[in-house]
């Protein structure tokens, strides 16, 4: 009979590391990568995507929300002042106010511009429409821009 000595046990340190010899003899163990971490035990994963409760997913939900509001805001300035650049053009170039399309930016600029309508009175009706008009959409293009960075940067 051949006297087999075994040598204490160790906590295995690596994959395949050696623990022991005895007799000449040397034995190996390997660690499953995952168990640590997945009993609890060990330092977390990096990169690892799980959610914290609440926090994460609230975060990521406010951003996108607040992403698609400035996104409106800033549709909705761009829209406002288109129309009162069109009115602008229109005006310019002397466009028939019995079209329906006329009329209708007409209608629409007049309610856009209400307190700029008659800012500035100069004696060409061309240049008051130019002047006044181009004061709101430029009023309208600063302050949605401001609303929509601002919205941007509380998300």
């Amino acid at each position: 009979m051949a006297d087999e000595r075994v040598a204490p046990e160790k906590p295995p340190a690596q994959e395949g590391a050696t623990t022991g010899t005895t007799a000449g003899t040397t034995t190996s163990t390997s660690t499953s990568t995952g168990t640590a971490a997945a009993t609890g035990g060990g330092p977390p994963r990096r990169g690892s995507r799980r959610a914290r409760p609440g926090g994460d997913a609230l975060t990521a939900y406010r951003k996108r929300a607040a992403r698609v509001l400035a996104a409106i805001v800033s549709l909705i300035t761009t829209l406002v002042v288109a129309v009162l650049a069109v009115h602008i053009v229109f005006v310019a170039f002397e466009a028939n106010t019995g079209n329906d399309l006329v009329s209708t930016t007409a209608g629409w600029a007049a309610d856009l511009a209400w307190q700029f309508e008659d800012v500035f009175k100069p004696a060409d009706p061309k240049l008051e429409v130019a002047v006044n008009y181009g004061l709101a959409a430029l009023v309208y293009l600063i302050a949605g821009r401001i609303v929509t960075g601002l919205i941007r940067r509380l998300a």
